[in-house]
């Protein structure tokens, strides 16, 4: 399921970079570019790495989307094992620390699975 999970994720944040210029006119330039060269996990590992959220987290928070930020993805349960505790714990605290409610999210997330997710997520 992991290669699945993988493709899946970076589908999402494709997705969500379209989402970001239509819905909010936030260009993900950068972001769009790591996708290319690193994956979608690879380009979350990235960003996940080290202590400073990115410009896009805060451009995300400023606009009241942070469901839409990579740290949230990270944290949806058919996406958690492409990560190391660390990369999980990092999306949890940036998301605390600016406001975003994480456990409603999740628990929205867990009543409407993507069709792709097994029962045993």
């Amino acid at each position: 399921m992991s290669n699945e999970a993988e493709n899946m994720f970076h589908g999402d944040m494709r997705r969500g970079a379209e989402r970001l210029k239509r819905e909010i006119g936030y260009n993900p330039t950068r972001f769009v570019q790591m996708l290319g060269e690193l994956g979608g996990v690879g380009a979350a590992k990235r960003l996940l790495h080290g202590g400073n959220a990115s410009d896009g987290f805060t451009t995300l928070w400023e606009a009241g989307r942070l469901e839409l930020s990579v740290e949230a993805f990270v944290l949806l349960p058919w996406y958690r094992h492409l990560f190391e505790d660390h990369h999980v714990d990092t999306a949890r605290y940036r998301l605390s620390e600016h406001g975003f409610d994480v456990d409603r999210f999740l628990h929205g997330a867990q009543r409407n699975p993507p069709a792709w997710v097994s029962d045993e997520v």
